[in-house]
């Protein structure tokens, strides 16, 4: 897996807050939500944001069982079917009664400035 060059598209740094690796691009880290830096078109760059997936989902163990343990994991696959990235999210346990609600969401936004051509890095 190459990494993107840093000021590329999907150039990569840490948040200094909660240390997860987010976009470089980013105004506000998506884990933690803590503001990163000042973005004067913030309001805007919000609105441009989409997202083309999003994917929730409830369990709850059924009253006859007993408890249930659950691993939330996401794997990220290219156009060819490979794995690039592979994360457990959480872990817990569900006692009868009780439920977990999951949600999926892939957020997106249009690059300023770049096209692609010559040069363009592939994950």
């Amino acid at each position: 897996m190459s990494v993107p060059r840093p000021g590329t598209p999907g150039a990569t740094r840490t948040c200094p807050h909660c240390k997860t690796t987010i976009l470089e691009s980013a105004n506000v880290c998506p884990s933690c939500q803590h503001h990163l830096r000042f973005d004067a078109d913030a309001v805007a760059s919000k609105a441009q944001r989409t997202v083309p997936l999003r994917v929730e989902g409830t369990i709850r163990p059924q009253p006859a069982d007993g408890a249930l343990e659950y691993t939330m994991v996401v794997t990220i696959r290219n156009e060819r079917g490979e794995e690039i990235d592979r994360q457990v999210i959480g872990v817990g346990a569900l006692y009868p009664g009780e439920e977990r609600s999951f949600t999926l969401a892939v957020e997106a936004f249009e690059v300023k400035g770049y096209r692609a051509g010559k040069g363009r890095s592939r994950h």
